[in-house]
């Protein structure tokens, strides 16, 4: 665990330039506006170790799969985030020079995010090889009013020399990603021009031909005296050479606007006109102009989704980064975008969508956002239903049979570890439960009929053939499976897996009830050719499905072979050797009881009152202290049931574990990226946890608890059209109802009617 950034309630702050910490920082201090993002990589040319990133949404390469062995139904290929241009990029030089702060002494560095105005600024003294001294100081933003548009501030002060300058600023599409096989590159460039008003690279991935215009424009002001300028273009790549002279002591600067176009919005002969427009509009609007509109853009954010925490600046701190990565990563304006794993913060897993979306990040979206945003997270695979089909079909199943993707950019499975892709299917269970997830949240009870239901009964067709009857139990089961728990593979029988199953089917066959005989749904089931029989079945199913579970101990079982193991806590591990993902062998870890996430613990959270506490406690105190926390989706839902618990302590623990998961480098992997989704996990195990926040059958119930390392509390969310404020200090919870209807709440059970701007107080005991 790292301890290097400052605690603030509102910034993220590095003192002090430590390069083995570099792209860590780098992650971190990343920005975005859901249309492109770009990781904390310095302006000037930096030859230290950095992993450059720049993002455009929805950009992929479909890079062929590479195993050793090929197996029926493997992917095609691995779906890689792109890297794109580099359009922050401005080499500078004095007498030659290069500014490189690899090889130089570096005194006052300072990187700040600021996260409530969400912008980018860092600061440095420096002393080139040459004992010449520079003071730099960068601001840049992606801007939230002009998606299209980045732009930043460089300043720089000569300190103790007067001379000559060059500032070169640049586009950059000769990029390659960390992860490229073979060192290959992605970008075929289709035009470039560079000038000194607008210069351009057009360029286009290969396979996929996606087409992105990136566009600069830059001006100067302050101490500069130009004396010439010069143009140079090579391949997928443009710049502008200014020579000058500065003057000891005088600050100058430069503004440098840019702008991204993808051929996901706009023709591919029309990218570079509209590059230009957005950068020229950029340029004549001024960094500080576009610098408040963006100010203002995050304050309207801010109003809907943030969380005031008093008393605790590490906890504060932590969940204003988790919520200002997810604002700047999904915006919810188009329904063919989702939330990478790593935003966009880096490249690692690839992909844009993994079951993490449905089972993690749903909830935050629901709460503090417009309903639009939650409904197209779940249309997005109501879109992809006949690529799940597909994907369905290439393992064997049949008569419309859906089995959703581990990881996909377009629908296809693009995730090629068979353990992961053919057997964790659990995925399909996130799936449908966020459909009700959604309609409960909402009330759109439409959805249902007009979208949900069709993906439900593929789905179930799915079930209906995964599972087959063991005439040994006399009772169904379902063989070779991986639950959430990466750290066991092809296992028979896990709990969590069958649960969500046997769930999904009985949620399918209520709504079908709920439709019988209307127009829409008769319609829906002769396009889909299904008969009655096909209900019959999936009853039977629910009816007698093998669940296990240990008379013994009284806790479900994970996998059925899960008792045979050498059973011992996470403290036993002999120190050094944790992560144990990064010291042991594979086999040592898939023979080991070590849980990498929650599992068993997964599905008792989502169904949590069909439990009494005597069973949840059971079995969080059996799973929990073999859980290693290695995947980050794994803190959130233990301190969500530690509260449930009362164990305050230890959902404290949790919290902070996600809270600051990547800014503490928990897992000692932030470098790769930020763990963008399970951020989501934060919110829920703040609201989930701490507030106790709950929607059953369409009503809200809160139990609020106070952390004994907190003050106080306040969050906003919006339920149907409902603005809410919740508020909690010592021994007191107050609910505020901003909007001007009402509506019936649950404080500790007991039913409240908070009328329009109405409040209800209650005490905490």
């Amino acid at each position: 665990m790292k301890n290097y950034i400052k605690h603030d309630p509102w910034s993220i702050i590095e003192e002090g330039f430590e390069p083995e910490y570099n792209k860590i920082s780098e992650s971190i201090f990343s920005i975005g506006n859901g249309m492109f993002g770009q990781r904390a990589n310095f302006e000037e040319q930096y030859s230290g170790d950095s992993l450059a990133g720049n993002y455009v949404a929805g950009v992929y390469y479909p890079d062929k799969t590479r195993v050793g062995w090929w197996k029926n139904g493997y992917p095609e290929y691995f779906a890689k985030v792109l890297n794109a241009s580099n359009w922050i990029g401005i080499n500078i030089s004095f007498d030659g020079e290069a500014l490189d702060l690899a090889q130089c002494q570096v005194e006052d560095f300072r990187r700040e995010l600021n996260m409530k105005e969400g912008w980018l600024k860092r600061s440095f003294k420096a002393t080139l090889p040459s004992g010449k001294q520079v003071e730099v100081t960068s601001t840049r933003i992606c801007s939230m009013a002009r998606t299209k548009v980045g732009a930043l501030s460089y300043t720089v002060t000569p300190l103790n020399f007067s001379g000559g300058a060059q500032l070169v600023p640049y586009v950059d599409f000769d990029v390659m990603n960390a992860d490229s096989n073979y060192d290959e590159k992605f970008w075929n460039e289709q035009g470039k021009k560079a000038t000194d008003g607008f210069s351009y690279v057009l360029a286009s991935t290969k396979k996929t031909d996606f087409w992105v215009a990136t566009g600069m424009q830059f001006k100067f002001s302050g101490a500069w005296e130009n004396q010439a300028t010069a143009t140079a273009e090579k391949d997928k790549y443009v710049e502008v050479q200014v020579t000058g002279q500065v003057k000891e002591g005088e600050s100058f600067t430069i503004e440098k606007f840019a702008s991204n176009i993808s051929s996901m919005y706009f023709a591919k002969d029309q990218l570079v006109a509209e590059c230009q427009k957005e950068v020229e509009a950029a340029a004549s609007a001024g960094f500080d102009t576009l610098l408040q509109e963006h100010i203002e853009a995050w304050a309207s954010k801010w109003e809907k989704s943030d969380i005031i925490i008093e008393g605790d600046v590490s906890s504060q701190q932590g969940i204003r980064f988790n919520i200002f990565q997810l604002n700047q990563t999904y915006t919810g304006e188009d329904e063919r975008l989702n939330i990478g794993p790593k935003g966009f913060t880096g490249e690692k897993y690839g992909g844009s969508t993994y079951w993490d979306t449905e089972a993690y990040c749903l909830a935050f979206y629901l709460a503090t956002s417009d309903q639009e945003v939650a409904r197209n997270l779940v249309l997005y695979r109501y879109k992809h239903l006949q690529k799940a089909i597909e994907n369905a079909q290439k393992l064997g199943f049949t008569d419309g049979a859906a089995l959703y993707p581990m990881v996909t950019m377009n629908g296809e499975e693009c995730h090629n570890e068979w353990e992961i892709t053919f057997e964790e299917i659990h995925r399909n269970g996130a799936i449908a439960y966020a459909i009700y997830d959604y309609i409960n949240y909402h009330g759109d009870e439409d959805y249902l009929i007009d979208y949900g239901l069709e993906v439900l009964i593929a789905i179930s067709r799915f079930w209906a053939q995964r599972v087959h009857w063991s005439k040994n139990k006399g009772q169904y089961v379902m063989h070779g499976v991986t639950g959430p728990n990466e750290y066991e593979n092809n296992v028979n029988n896990n709990w969590y897996t069958s649960k969500m199953a046997l769930w999904t089917l009985g949620y399918t066959i209520e709504g079908l009830q709920k439709h019988k005989g209307s127009e829409k749904l008769t319609k829906l089931l002769n396009q889909l050719n299904f008969k009655e029989s096909e209900v019959e079945k999936w009853q039977h199913i629910v009816d007698n499905m093998y669940l296990g579970y240990d008379e013994k101990r009284g806790v479900f079982l994970q996998q059925d072979g899960f008792l045979d193991k050498e059973l011992m806590p996470v403290g036993d591990i002999p120190k050094g050797q944790r992560p144990i993902n990064q010291n042991w062998s594979w086999d040592r870890i898939l023979r080991s009881c070590f849980i990498k996430q929650a599992d068993t613990l997964q599905g008792i959270y989502l169904f949590e009152d069909e439990f009494d506490l005597e069973t949840i406690e059971r079995n969080f105190d059996f799973y929990e202290p073999m859980t290693v926390h290695e995947s980050s989706l794994s803190p959130c839902v233990h301190a969500i049931l530690a509260s449930k618990l009362g164990r305050k302590e230890k959902a404290y623990e949790m919290y902070l574990r996600t809270a600051r998961l990547d800014l503490d480098d928990y897992n000692n992997d932030t470098e790769d990226g930020c763990h963008t989704t399970s951020m989501a996990g934060t919110w829920m195990a703040f609201a989930k946890g701490f507030a106790g926040m709950r929607v059953r059958n369409g009503e809200l119930y809160f139990s609020p608890y106070l952390p004994d390392h907190w003050d106080g509390y306040s969050f906003k969310i919006k339920f149907r059209e409902r603005n809410l404020t919740i508020k909690a200090s010592k021994g007191h919870v107050t609910i505020h109802n901003e909007s001007a209807d009402g509506l019936t709440i649950y404080l500790f059970d007991k039913a409240y009617e908070l009328t329009g701007n109405g409040q209800v107080d209650a005490s905490m005991s």
